[in-house]
């Protein structure tokens, strides 16, 4: 059985190294991107599991674009989409992914910083099971 592929989309090299080493203790593999376009780009040709996304990238909402575009391509629109973000701290809007998700194209919302248990609980409950 091969590992369940993670890609995640962040400009903060720092924090995509503590989550590469956070996933692949527990047998994950990883893939990261520092952009959306390049995020998009990876999510067509290696297909992932689930993605991780950050909002503020290169401009404030290039996260939102990134999981539009993920959503309207039939290669990526099933892939699951956590949103990992601070943008509520830096702005104060909350999201609600039950609430906006016409607007909010992702399955959860989560505000950085979160703990390590954390993160490896919501991957594994939002990773597709395979029979």
């Amino acid at each position: 059985m091969s590992a369940k592929t993670i890609l995640v989309i962040d400009d903060d090299i720092d924090l995509v190294e503590i989550i590469r080493v956070t996933l692949e203790r527990e047998g994950f593999a990883v893939i990261d991107a520092q952009s959306g376009e390049r995020g998009l780009a990876l999510a067509q040709s290696e297909r992932p599991d689930l993605i991780l996304l950050d909002v503020m990238m290169g401009h404030v909402d290039e996260g939102f674009q990134t999981a539009y575009a993920l959503r309207q391509d039939e290669r990526t629109a099933e892939i699951p989409i956590l949103m990992l973000t601070a943008v509520t701290d830096r702005t104060g809007f909350d999201f609600d992914p039950a609430r906006d998700k016409d607007f909010l194209p992702v399955d959860e919302f989560i505000q950085k910083p979160l703990g390590p248990r954390q993160l490896v609980d919501l991957v594994r409950k939002h990773l597709p099971t395979s029979i």
